[in-house]
């Protein structure tokens, strides 16, 4: 084994520096499957959205109000559950957010009124969110410095991925079923995780560290065993600047323009983001397409998506973050806008959404890997948990602006323009954004 050969006494520099191993590559591919049930989750409301719209006969102004409630949901999970995974562990905080999804999945086949079906959305949203601001931090732990960036924007890659794969038996189930069968799925594939997680998913071995007892020189070599390295005799020593994580060290000791400029462009990016992918099976289903067809075009928007987070990831190899960044918010604003003027065609429409989808979630991706890299060890998790948390605003703005707009009398076009700006804010905000941390780029 390579790690065999090195003589490292401290295990994080151990796992930052030795090549990666098999199970170090398997622990990242459960946070990105993890990351891809995430991804279906938070869609599913999306597919099922047309026959609720025509099983209970609400409006757009409405319809914009439940799209949002998940995401309202998730931006309280990630600052809470985020915060708790740096006092509790990551691995036990993935366990509690896999158990409020399975419920809040199973609850949904359950509602007959838009009351229910939003408390029962935003219970959904609470554990995705706590899942997105830990899978993040896990993957950053277990990849090796040569290969952190890239396996973070591997890791987000699965968002879509899981949308594209859910979303296609969704569509599938919608032709012979009704919008329940979507969260029925959801909720069995949830419900599988849970028994893999403790299997192939160890607590890291930075955050074991972060917390010291009698047990921490056992835990961290069990950790390393999971990881596929060998043992060390002995911890070193405690850093004399670790604290007990709080959510006001992301505004101390020079972190406070960081936390907020990240939180901004988040927050602005998903407001364009999410535009496309909430709004898109209704938008075709009201140009006279059936809920399946509809469900399909959005299948397409992922697809873009999925290719595009993966070209980021081999690009931001070869690249700088920044420039990259940049780049595809550019074209993401373009691209939401062509969206909005695309004609009455399937074909049309499937190709404008796979484009947008494209470009969009490619800069998804390396938002994780800035942010990821942007918050010391101590305070990853809480601090990507406040960033995606606070950031989910403008997720969960999004689906509402857009439907109040469509209520307002604008048409397409005009509505997919002024949401396409979100991205250029931005952009703006990313040019401002201090360098600092691991991210040298």
């Amino acid at each position: 084994m390579a790690s065999a050969q090195l003589l490292e006494t401290d295990p994080r520099r151990l796992i930052a520096r030795a090549p990666m191993t098999f199970r170090q590559v398997l622990a990242i591919a459960m946070c990105t499957l993890l990351n891809a049930l995430d991804g279906f989750d938070v869609l599913s409301i999306s597919f099922a959205s047309p026959g609720i719209a025509k099983e209970w006969g609400i409006d757009r102004a409405a319809l914009g109000v439940v799209l949002s409630m998940e995401l309202i949901g998730m931006m309280a999970g990630s600052v809470v559950l985020g915060q708790v995974a740096d006092r509790i562990g990551r691995r036990p905080t993935v366990m509690v957010c896999l158990v409020i999804m399975a419920i809040g999945m199973l609850s949904t086949t359950q509602v007959d009124s838009i009351g229910v079906l939003a408390v029962t959305r935003l219970l959904t949203g609470l554990g995705i969110g706590g899942m997105l601001a830990v899978t993040n931090a896990l993957v950053a732990e277990f990849s090796s410095d040569k290969w952190r960036g890239a396996a973070v924007a591997i890791m987000a890659a699965g968002y879509p991925v899981g949308a594209i794969v859910g979303g296609a038996i969704a569509s599938a189930l919608l032709v012979h079923g009704d919008w329940r069968h979507v969260f029925w799925l959801g909720a069995g594939m949830t419900a599988l995780f849970l028994p893999l997680v403790p299997l192939l998913v160890p607590e890291p071995v930075s955050a074991l560290l972060q917390k010291r007892g009698a047990d921490t020189l056992a835990r961290v070599n069990r950790s390393l065993a999971a990881l596929g390295h060998l043992a060390v005799e002995s911890l070193p020593p405690p850093d004399p600047q670790a604290r007990k994580p709080r959510v006001s060290e992301l505004f101390t000791r020079g972190m406070a323009a960081i936390t907020v400029l990240l939180t901004v462009i988040y927050f602005m990016h998903l407001l364009t983001f999410y535009f496309v992918l909430k709004w898109t099976p209704k938008i075709v289903a009201d140009m006279g397409f059936a809920a399946s067809a509809a469900g399909g075009v959005l299948v397409w928007a992922n697809v873009g998506g999925l290719v595009g987070g993966l070209l980021f990831s081999a690009l931001s190899l070869r690249f700088p973050l920044r420039g990259l960044l940049g780049l595809f918010m550019v074209a993401s604003a373009l691209m939401v806008t062509m969206f909005g003027r695309s004609p009455a065609d399937l074909h049309a429409l499937s190709l404008a959404a796979a484009v947008a989808g494209f470009c969009t979630n490619a800069v998804i991706v390396g938002l994780y890997a800035l942010v990821a890299s942007s918050f010391p060890t101590a305070n990853r998790a809480g601090g990507t948990g406040f960033v995606i948390g606070l950031g989910r605003g403008g997720a969960a703005l999004s689906p509402v602006v857009g439907g109040l707009l469509f209520e307002a009398g604008f048409g397409l076009p005009a509505v997919a323009t002024i949401m396409a700006c979100g991205s250029l804010v931005a952009l703006g905000a990313l040019l401002a954004l201090p360098r600092h941390g691991a991210e040298g780029q």
